[in-house]
């Protein structure tokens, strides 16, 4: 984990790689922030916890309130800390209708 732009690491695509190493051994595109948390300080005990959080509920989060000039659709909260890879796709499907 050291994509670093201007000697900063990149929290957004070092979150991204966990959030998909973490689902993929699960199995199921569901994690826990806590989850994205210990398995990052796990490979890199200097990063910002409260920036990986921040990323993972906020930032990042498709149905998040709107607090950062700057987000993404990273993730999609389902339930009190639990989220999801947002995938604009399935949410098509679970209403039951298709634009393709």
């Amino acid at each position: 984990m050291s994509h670093k732009i201007n000697n900063r690491i990149n929290y957004r695509d070092e979150i991204l790689a966990a959030v998909r190493e973490i689902v993929k051994r699960k199995g199921k595109n569901e994690f826990e922030v806590s989850e994205v948390v210990d398995y990052m300080i796990s490979k890199n005990p200097n990063l910002n916890i409260s920036t990986i959080r921040t990323h993972v509920t906020s930032r990042c989060c498709v149905n998040a309130a709107p607090n950062h000039a700057v987000t993404y659709s990273d993730y999609e909260r389902l339930e009190r800390g639990v989220y999801r890879l947002f995938e604009p796709e399935a949410k098509v499907e679970k209403m039951g209708e298709s634009f393709l």
